[in-house]
């Protein structure tokens, strides 16, 4: 196995185990391919680690393993048991007979950078965001099945083909198919995920907990759920007793498929009204006042150049929110810009409540479920943050 070696005095972000090793900080580049698994070793001769490589690139290893022992990190064995530690966790804190949609593997969070693994019922959705994951995975496949999965379903994600040329095509890889629009259950509420063309890996799973937080605040309240894909925020205020939940979203397609999930769920069609309309202009333009909004919006900012427009689009979005609630409202608003920092966050909120001159508490922070785990030596893991607030 060919090494990639660190230079003296560059080795203090692998001592404290962060997964990147940036181009700067190597010595001595290997003659390898793009994806191929290398030893990571110190400018005196110690083993490190193991990563994927990427030559050409900013973070030329992508390590997932640290270890100061030869590893067999070629063997199916490996992998396998990789991917059963991951799996024992969901299973001990997340599955259960009102739960089986979860993330099984989250990239560094689950110390295997690039791939990301969804479960939806007896389906795994997998995304593969580099060339070293989609090299091995064969390995992948065969673990997923060692745990009980038949069902394999690869999604393509865009930038992992422009940045690392993983070309494959979405599409059954296990051998086994099945039906790419699936019925799952959350805490009890069933929903319809279309696996093959949905957004993301076909649901949003990194919000179950913030979903089951709105049903204290749901019952006999007037509630507007923007950005709302396939409705979970406006499924679980419905269940809580809301008065009237308006779901609002860009794509028809997406108000659809909020229709579809309210039959599943057997929801009086009265207490609920669908608008594919921009989020921006209906909170602009609407004569409603609310009892409690969402603002759940895709990222904003996906690179750090598009962080000041993203600025202003998240203190727009929420000063819009905060003049069309009730006194004594609520008002559920998150990032998942990864470049949106959480006091970044915060300090937008603020100026939007200053602006709206209002008086707002924080009642919740919210983050990522224990299902999308944070790597604590990876801190850009953490994408995701939320923030409940009463409005007067």
């Amino acid at each position: 196995m060919q090494r990639i070696i660190i230079k003296k005095g560059r080795e203090r972000a692998l001592i404290n185990r962060h997964p990147w090793i940036f181009s700067g900080a190597v010595q001595i580049m290997p003659d390898a391919e793009l994806g191929e698994i290398l030893s990571v070793y110190s400018y005196d001769n110690r083993l490190i680690g193991y990563g994927f490589y990427a030559p050409g690139t900013q973070i030329v290893c992508r390590v997932f393993e640290y270890t100061d022992t030869e590893t067999d990190v070629l063997s199916q064995e490996y992998w396998t048991e990789k991917v059963r530690k991951a799996y024992d966790i969901r299973k001990r804190y997340v599955i259960s007979e009102q739960t089986n949609a979860y993330r099984l593997i989250n990239a560094e969070g689950d110390f295997f950078p690039g791939l990301i693994a969804d479960v939806y019922k007896n389906t795994v959705v997998v995304q593969l965001l580099i060339r070293g994951t989609d090299k091995i995975l064969d390995f992948i496949i065969d673990a997923l099945k060692a745990i009980g999965f038949e069902k394999v379903y690869l999604k393509a994600k865009e930038v992992a083909g422009r940045l690392e040329n993983v070309e494959r095509k979405k599409g059954w890889v296990s051998g086994k198919t099945g039906d790419t629009k699936i019925e799952i259950i959350e805490n009890g509420v069933k929903f319809w995920v279309d696996i093959e063309s949905g957004q993301k890996t076909g649901f949003f799973l990194d919000q179950r907990d913030a979903r089951m937080l709105i049903k204290q605040y749901s019952k006999g309240a007037k509630v507007c759920n923007t950005f709302s894909y396939s409705g979970g925020f406006s499924l679980y205020a419905l269940y809580a007793g809301a008065e009237l939940v308006h779901s609002v979203d860009s794509s028809k397609i997406a108000v659809e498929l909020i229709e579809e999930n309210l039959k599943l769920n057997n929801i009086a069609p009265e207490k609920h009204q669908s608008y594919a309309e921009d989020v921006f202009k209906f909170l602009k333009n609407t004569e409603n006042k609310y009892d409690l909004i969402v603002l759940d919006p895709p990222a904003f900012a996906k690179t750090a150049k598009a962080v000041p427009n993203a600025t202003r689009g998240y203190k727009e979005l929420n000063l819009i929110a905060f003049r069309n609630i009730n006194p004594g409202g609520i008002v559920f608003t998150f990032s998942c810009s990864q470049k949106i920092t959480r006091d970044l966050f915060r300090k937008i909120v603020f100026g939007a409540a200053a602006d709206a001159k209002r008086n707002i508490r924080i009642l919740h922070q919210t983050t990522q479920p224990p299902d999308h785990p944070v790597n604590i030596y990876h801190p850009e893991n953490e994408y995701l943050k939320g923030l409940v607030l009463y409005v007067e």
